[in-house]
């Protein structure tokens, strides 16, 4: 019985160092993708998640826990669609008064927010873990249980893409060449 305990202790003692370690990482992470209410309700499932799976957790554990937070926002943002599908059912047999733009309506930059748009849900992702969260490809890896590679291939690909959707919508047509050590 005082192994139990003394097991019990030292799990808690774990766990106990390691979230501050990822609270403000993780809150910045989904603060990003979703509204607060959402990042916050997520925000407790990753900790739950951790600390269910605390022998599991990597000395690296940022990389880990933001693959399971992506997974809990997935789910979570599943459960709004399934919502937001339901509440359109009931509209359409007793309709709102009036509408309201959801949050964040009117955050960020819209050129960037346009790009972004532009391209697959995977590359958005990729850029937003390497620019937004400013992880490796070795991390980003880790987050998204991939290989290092694979993740460097992908988000040089993602970032060119996303360099040719910001020159589409600030109207620069063809190819910016360089300039350096020729002569006019």
């Amino acid at each position: 019985m005082a192994d139990e305990e003394t097991s019990a202790a030292e799990r808690r003692a774990r766990f106990e160092a390691l979230a501050p370690e990822l609270v403000e990482s993780l809150r910045r992470f989904l603060a990003r993708r979703t509204d607060t209410a959402t990042a916050d309700d997520v925000l407790a499932e990753t900790l739950l998640v951790c600390w269910r799976r605390l022998d599991e957790v990597p000395d690296a554990a940022l990389p880990w826990a933001y693959g399971v937070a992506r997974l809990c926002l997935a789910n979570a943002q599943r459960g709004a669609r399934r919502q937001e599908r339901l509440a359109a059912r009931v509209a359409v047999v007793d309709p709102p008064a009036q509408s309201v733009p959801g949050p964040g309506a009117d955050d960020g930059d819209p050129r960037l927010d346009e790009a972004l748009a532009g391209l697959t849900g995977a590359e958005a992702e990729l850029v937003r873990l390497w620019a937004w969260e400013q992880l490796t490809p070795t991390e980003i890896a880790a987050v998204l249980d991939v290989t290092p590679n694979a993740v460097s291939i992908r988000l040089h690909r993602a970032r060119a893409r996303l360099r040719d959707g910001l020159r589409k919508i600030d109207g620069l047509a063809g190819h910016e060449g360089s300039r350096e050590g020729r002569t006019p």
